[in-house]
Order: C-alpha cells, then sequence, then structure tokens
C-alpha cells in the first residue's frame, strides 16, 4: 500500500521526570513500549535529555566527515561484516555510511577519529561520544521497560552488559535529474534494536503491520526505536522486525544518525516467550554468528530469512 500521511507512529514520552522503575508512570510506559513494539515493530521516542548545542554539533561534524575523500572515508573498516564503511553501491547509489564501533567509550571514538583524522579532531571525537552515551541512556531505558513488560526484568543485567553499540552516520544525495530517489530500499535490520535519529530532511519511512508506510518527522527531539531480527527472534516472533526504507523526497543532502545495537553474546531463547499458542519457534543463537551467516549467504541467497534459517527450530 502506498504512503498515508495521516497515519503516525505511537508516541512515547521519556521525557517525563517522574519516568522512574516501580512508579505508575513506568508501568504505564512499559505497557506502551510493549504494545507499540508488538503491534508495529517501532515506535516514535520523544527524549529531550540531547542539549541543543550537541545535536547542532553532532550533525554539523556528521556533514565535515562526508566531505573527507573516498579513500580516506573507506579505510572504515571491519573484521565484523556490516560494521564499516558502505557506499559507492549501484543500487543505492545516493547512500553513503561510517560508523563507529564502541561509540560510548573513549577508545572506541578516538581509534575512529584517528583513522579519519590522523592530525585529530577534537571536536567530532567529543560530540560522537556525548551523543552516543545520550542515546544509549535511552536504549537502556527502553530495554528494561521491555523485559520487565515480559516479566523477565532478572535477564536485563545479563543483556545490557553483553550490548555492543554501534553508532552509524549516514548521508543520502539528492537525487540528479532523472534519478531514482532510493535512498535506501525496504529492508529489516540484524540488530536487537535500532535507534534512528534524522536532522534536518525527512525521508525515512517505516511500513506498519497493514503495509502502509508512515514517514516520522524530524525533531531534535525525536528517536525512531526499531526492533531487529535478532529482537524478533527473542520475542518468538510476537515482536516483528521493522521493515523501513529511505525515498528522497525534499531537495538538500540528508543527513541521519543511527545507533545499532547487537549483543556481544548468547541471546537466550527463554521459555516466558513461549506458551501453548505462541510454541518456541527459535533457538538460542550467538548474535555475531548470525551476522556471519548472512554475510557468507547474501550474495547467493539475498531474498533469505536469515533469522529464521540460521535459528529456526
Amino acid at each position: 500500500m502506498g504512503l498515508e500521511s495521516e497515519m503516525k507512529l505511537p508516541v512515547i514520552n521519556f521525557s517525563e521526570e517522574n519516568l522512574k522503575p516501580g512508579t505508575s508512570g513506568w508501568a504505564s510506559a512499559f505497557k506502551d513500549v510493549r504494545r507499540a513494539l508488538e503491534e508495529h515493530g517501532c515506535f516514535e521516542a520523544k527524549f529531550d535529555k540531547l542539549p541543543g548545542q550537541l545535536h547542532d554539533a553532532v550533525f554539523a561534524t556528521a556533514e565535515e566527515l562526508f566531505q573527507l575523500p573516498t579513500e580516506v572515508k573507506m579505510r572504515n573498516t571491519s573484521d565484523m561484516p556490516f560494521f564499516g564503511y558502505f557506499g559507492q553501491y549501484k543500487t543505492v547509489p545516493l547512500y553513503e555510511s561510517l560508523a563507529i564501533d564502541h561509540p560510548t567509550s573513549l577508545d572506541g571514538t578516538q581509534r575512529f577519529t584517528n583513522l579519519m583524522w590522523p592530525a585529530g579532531n577534537d571536536r567530532f571525537r567529543e560530540s560522537a561520544q556525548r551523543y552516543s552515551e545520550v542515546v544509549a541512556e535511552l536504549h537502556r531505558t527502553v530495554m528494561r521497560m521491555l523485559f520487565e513488560s515480559y516479566g523477565v526484568g532478572n535477564c536485563y543485567d545479563y543483556y545490557i552488559k553483553i550490548t555492543r553499540y554501534l553508532l552509524r552516520y549516514l548521508r543520502y544525495s539528492e537525487p540528479k535529474m532523472g534519478e531514482s530517489n532510493a535512498g535506501l530500499l525496504p529492508h529489516t535490520d540484524k540488530t536487537f534494536l535500532s535507534i534512528l535519529h534524522q536532522g534536518d530532511i525527512s525521508g525515512l519511512q517505516v511500513q506498519l503491520k497493514d503495509g502502509q508506510w508512515v514517514a516520522p518527522p524530524p525533531s531534535p527531539t525525536s528517536f525512531v526505536v526499531m526492533a531487529g531480527d535478532a529482537l524478533m527472534a527473542w520475542s518468538n516472533d510476537r515482536i516483528p522486525s521493522c521493515n523501513h526504507q529511505v525515498i528522497m523526497k525534499e531537495k538538500g543532502i540528508r543527513y541521519s544518525l543511527g545507533m545499532f545495537t547487537f549483543m556481544d553474546g548468547i541471546i537466550h531463547i527463554l521459555e516466558e516467550v513461549g506458551d501453548e499458542t505462541h510454541p518456541i519457534k527459535y533457538k538460542s543463537f550467538h548474535h555475531f554468528e548470525l551476522l556471519q551467516f548472512m554475510n557468507s549467504n547474501l550474495k547467493t541467497n539475498p531474498n533469505m530469512c536469515f533469522i529464521k534459517a540460521f535459528c529456526g527450530v
């Protein structure tokens, strides 16, 4: 179905001062988180803890990052599949991105900064790390609410301990005359959770359960939280992974940021997520082994449902 402009994502406010575990506001919010993820695989999070100055700095340095020569940006490599530079693809010529592994740590942001700017760039490094710390706080809150909503709050500490963050800077060129406006083709992420933050130019579209595409508007205090394939498996298909794309309809270059979370360890499929009407559909699995499996089969079987092929029962 086509894009319906009047449709909107569920909006959950994480800026409330009294949003603390054990309060009525917390209990109400974690029900909303679970309901939104189970119904749509995503929601819009209102989160005002990102200072305006930091918001402006991280997007200004994103523009500076992409102005570097292509051969410099291609230094962004990784032994981990999908953790490095993306760009120069014929299928999505408007799209380019770079990624910082362990962005909440000084070592992670410093390593990436030195790779791009051997002479140093403190403004970039500081804004990347501070931004990542803010978004990681939102991620931890969502995770805790989600786990408590399923009655497995005792597992929260384990999953936060093995969480590995990847901050990705994304750039989409304005399409030229006669060029497709597809910035990124429809897909689901292989993450546990993805948190996207748009700049001034819109373009992100997410597909709801009924097939309609919704375009959440950019806002300095809005983040789109999306379930990835790993969360879909962990929830025993109660939560669908969010199908999304980028369509460039506005003039100008589009910048956005994505905080992607992976589990550096075993994702356990718990008995609590199954019952007589929801029999267990997956086996416990190592998240990074899923990425390796996908990387090995992507060219020969691009339409495979990798998560079900890898660990489906």
